[in-house]
């Protein structure tokens, strides 16, 4: 997902936090959801058990980036050895046409790229999606030059424990991730589930390497292109989710930004609709028609106030329910400088705040899901939530 980002110390602060502010927590947003008109729904309200996943649903960011460099087999590994549901991937292609996972096409921050002398003059400055970026592009490199390249932590600042892992691992490609989700589906005796991203796809296509096409040909080769199988598609263009729609029958999300953005082939196309039409429910209709959810921010769900804490909930949650469409918001991290103002804890912005309050506050809305970058607290406030 398209974010912005700081943060992280270790694990083991968060895991101790413990039931008793979960417990305080989750009864006053509980309270404030029933005021909207909208009590906790623990069933997933429509169709939230419908793909058969548990609910709410965790969702591994990037796999466990909270813990190892993001979009790596280390990362995706640990998320799922921690037990998410589902772990998600953001595909972007190289110049010969292979999909590989990182969050955006620069690979300035989360690669070695800068110290290979033999690229240097591939730095480039680029427009993609009507922002500059100065930096390295997958798009510039073949596969096998992206091979010589090794992964590393994006926000060193945050998270100086993730450096460990700097240059430990390769950039997967989408295949590889693929090979290695059957791999583990055998060893756990059921299938892992996967959560995969069109990453500016209209920018990608007028590059002449569209996403959609050779994405659904390797899920035709891998089994993954039926109703049923484990993997959800998503994009930020509701385009990209609709050309999907037509290659395979894989279930499909539509990501939503925040309020008063366009998703980029609005923009391109000329269509006048804004986040803030497409989550009314004539939006929410029309998304319905092609997509078996929505993956909103989370302030979408719970708008902030001017210093940041949670305001009363929004009807997005019985909206889109209404509609038949499961709801996956992002992200949660267990970092002050991420969590709203109510559950940050002390000065530090990397130091970990109440998490499991702010858990408790969004499973309260009545989700389907939610993505972290730490499973394992969002195992943790799932199990809370569903034992109350």
């Amino acid at each position: 997902m398209t974010e912005r980002e700081q943060a992280s110390p270790g694990r083991r602060t968060v895991v101790g936090v413990g039931a008793a502010v979960l417990g305080t927590a989750a009864l006053g947003v509980t309270a404030t959801a029933q005021a909207a008109g909208k009590p906790a729904d623990k069933s997933g309200g429509h169709g939230g058990h419908r793909l058969g996943l548990p609910v709410p649903t965790v969702i591994g960011h990037r796999g466990a980036s909270g813990y190892r460099p993001e979009h790596t087999l280390g990362s995706y590994q640990l998320a799922l050895d921690m037990g998410a549901h589902i772990i998600e991937q953001d595909l972007v292609p190289t110049r010969d046409g292979h999909l590989v996972c990182r969050h955006e096409n620069d690979i300035t921050a989360t690669t070695d790229v800068s110290a290979h002398p033999e690229f240097a003059s591939r730095r480039t400055t680029k427009t993609v999606d009507g922002v500059s970026l100065t930096g390295w592009f997958t798009e510039d490199f073949t596969l096998a030059e992206l091979k010589t390249l090794r992964a590393k932590e994006r926000i060193p600042g945050s998270r100086q424990k993730n450096t460990l892992y700097d240059g430990r691992w390769e950039i997967p490609t989408f295949e590889e991730v693929l090979r290695w989700a059957d791999r583990e589906g055998r060893k756990r005796g059921k299938p892992v589930w996967l959560y995969v991203e069109t990453k500016h796809p209209t920018y990608f296509r007028g590059l002449g390497l569209g996403l959609e096409e050779p994405l659904a040909k390797l899920l035709r080769r891998y089994g993954r292109h039926r109703a049923q199988s484990p993997l959800i598609l998503q994009s930020f263009e509701p385009g990209s989710i609709q050309r999907l729609a037509k290659l395979v029958a894989t279930p499909r999300v539509v990501l939503l930004s925040g309020a008063g953005s366009k998703p980029w082939d609005f923009v391109t196309s000329g269509d006048p609709r804004t986040t803030d039409d497409l989550v009314r429910p004539a939006g929410l209709k029309w998304m319905a028609s092609f997509a078996q959810g929505i993956g909103p921010t989370l302030d979408l769900i719970i708008p902030k106030d001017g210093s940041g804490r949670l305001t009363t909930p929004t009807t997005l949650v019985r909206d889109a329910h209404a509609q038949g469409l499961i709801l996956h918001p992002y992200t949660m991290r267990n970092e002050n400088t991420f969590l709203p103002a109510d559950f940050r804890r002390g000065t530090d912005p990397s130091a970990y705040g109440d998490a499991f309050g702010a858990f408790a506050a969004y499973f309260a809305t009545g989700i389907d899901g939610i993505f972290s970058d730490n499973p394992d607290t969002a195992l943790l406030a799932a199990a809370d939530f569903a034992a109350k």
